[in-house]
């Protein structure tokens, strides 16, 4: 067995003469133990949060957009749309038109996005988990899926049928508002709420659904004219394989984004808010094993006897600071290691048997991820080697020329 690691581990389990010093390692291990355990539990705690931010948004986009890079519609016609369903990996594929709108109800007034859906709109997304009262659209043209957040401020319930949501567009054209005439300058639809959902606030503040042939109307679009395309896979792993053969299909720039690039902001907020929590544990964490730098020195001033014992008897002084370095690194590690098993059993706790709630029957959720595991047992290895290769360096000829045998 190595010299230097022998003597280290010794001293690593081995009581102190002076109760100070033990108190002092004792200390530094617990701290190792707290904060290796802290650093992974907010880890899981940020992932976990990260999901069930993003639940919210992924049943309600499709698997894929496809956009146009120029201008507001695409032309879908018929043989296109035949084509698009005929690619393999392709479950659905769905036409959708979008629009800002004007809305009025009860002599109260709101902006929002119309967006018309086709029939087969259930296949793209889950709509079973948005609808939170009434029902979904069905073959009558004046009806609309409202979100959550508009419905409150224009005060609409589902199926009322006690007044009528006016829908307003302006007209297609140069100059087609005309100040002297406003009706006729909008183009307008009578609609009742046959169903309000709930996704997020921004969406439930920004959309309401209707059937895709009354937005056709609504904008003057002809058949083949839409937004978008969303589609869904049967594979998210053709992703790949899909995007080349859409893009074949188009003789126009197209854009088509994932559900990852349709919340690219959500997504962007969530990792830097993640990497800050880290970067301030990790800063944490720093401060902390400032201790077992202490306690390395300590143990070195108190072995001092010891060590110019070990140098008379043949050590070099890389040995020597060799035992120290080996002693703080099993200290961090082991601490590491075990801080780990507590944070992941912390963690497998909450999950079975949900001890912490954010809100009334919504248990805080926690992810288990071997990443936030390498990273935590990662950063608390590489800083206690750190810390103990720092001790170790008060090891020298001038400190060893000061010890009396």
């Amino acid at each position: 067995m190595n010299f230097s690691f022998y003597i280290a581990r010794r001293y690593l389990v081995s009581k102190n003469g002076k109760n100070a010093i033990n108190i002092i390692n004792i200390l530094s291990f617990i701290i190792t133990i707290v904060g290796t355990a802290a650093l992974f539990i907010v880890l899981s705690g940020f992932s976990g949060l990260k999901e069930f931010s993003t639940s919210f948004s992924s049943y309600f986009d499709p698997d894929l957009q496809v956009t146009a890079v120029q201008g507001k519609t695409l032309e879908i016609p018929l043989s296109r749309k035949r084509a698009l369903e005929n690619i393999t990996g392709i479950a659905a594929v769905s036409e959708v038109i979008e629009e800002k709108a004007f809305l009025s109800y009860s002599e109260k007034n709101d902006i929002a996005f119309i967006k018309g859906v086709p029939d087969n709109y259930d296949q793209i997304i889950e709509i079973d988990s948005i609808i939170v009262s009434g029902s979904w659209l069905t073959d009558n043209d004046p009806q609309v899926v409202v979100g959550y957040g508009i419905s409150r401020d224009l005060s609409i319930s589902a199926n009322d049928y006690s007044s009528f949501m006016q829908i307003m567009v302006p007209r297609p054209g140069k100059n087609a508002i005309n100040a002297m005439n406003l009706s006729r300058s909008f183009s307008t639809l009578d609609a009742i709420a046959s169903g309000l959902f709930s996704v997020n606030e921004d969406l439930d503040n920004k959309y309401i659904f209707m059937r895709l042939s009354a937005a056709r109307t609504l904008l003057n679009y002809s058949d083949s004219t839409a937004s978008a395309l969303e589609i869904k896979l049967t594979d998210p792993e053709l992703e790949n394989d899909v995007r080349q053969e859409i893009e074949a299909l188009f003789d126009v720039d197209i854009e088509i984004k994932n559900k990852l690039q349709l919340n690219g902001a959500l997504y962007k907020m969530l990792n830097s808010e993640n990497l800050a929590v880290y970067l301030i544990f990790t800063l944490v964490l720093i401060i902390a094993l400032f201790n077992v730098v202490g306690s390395i020195i300590m143990m070195i001033l108190d072995k001092k006897k010891n060590l110019k014992t070990l140098l008379d008897l043949g050590a070099e002084v890389g040995q020597l600071r060799r035992i120290f370095f080996f002693q703080g690194s099993l200290m961090t590690i082991s601490g590491g290691i075990l801080g780990l098993l507590i944070g992941v059993g912390f963690v497998y706790g909450q999950l079975t048997y949900k001890w912490v709630y954010i809100a009334p029957e919504i248990p805080y959720p926690f992810a288990m991820e071997l990443l936030n595991v390498i990273i935590a047992l990662s950063t608390i290895v590489v800083l206690g080697v750190m810390a103990s290769y720092i001790g170790s360096r008060r090891i020298n000829d001038r400190l060893l020329s000061q010890a009396k045998l």
